[in-house]
């Protein structure tokens, strides 16, 4: 039997996490953010809120995480003065 090569998985993992968050993610066609650079914000929810924010998001025509991001924004507004 011929020995085969390890089969890669649909995308390898990274090697480095840090240099793997920091990479810019590919164009999309939603506007780009004021930052070259996003943060991975990470939450705890039980699994009912996260089926109450998966319906929100889907009923306004949204994706969780930019429904999340203008949530944010509203209830976290920058202040005048702070470097962005």
């Amino acid at each position: 039997m011929n020995a085969r090569s390890p089969k890669r998985g649909f995308a390898a993992r990274p090697g480095d996490a840090e240099s793997w968050i920091r990479t810019p993610e590919r164009s999309t066609d939603r506007p780009s953010p004021a930052e070259d650079f996003s943060a991975r914000l990470t939450i705890d929810v039980t699994a009912d809120m996260r089926g109450r924010i998966k319906i929100a998001a889907f009923q306004r025509g949204q994706t969780v995480a930019d429904m999340l991001r203008a949530l944010f924004a509203r209830e976290f507004p920058s202040a005048p003065g702070d470097s962005q």
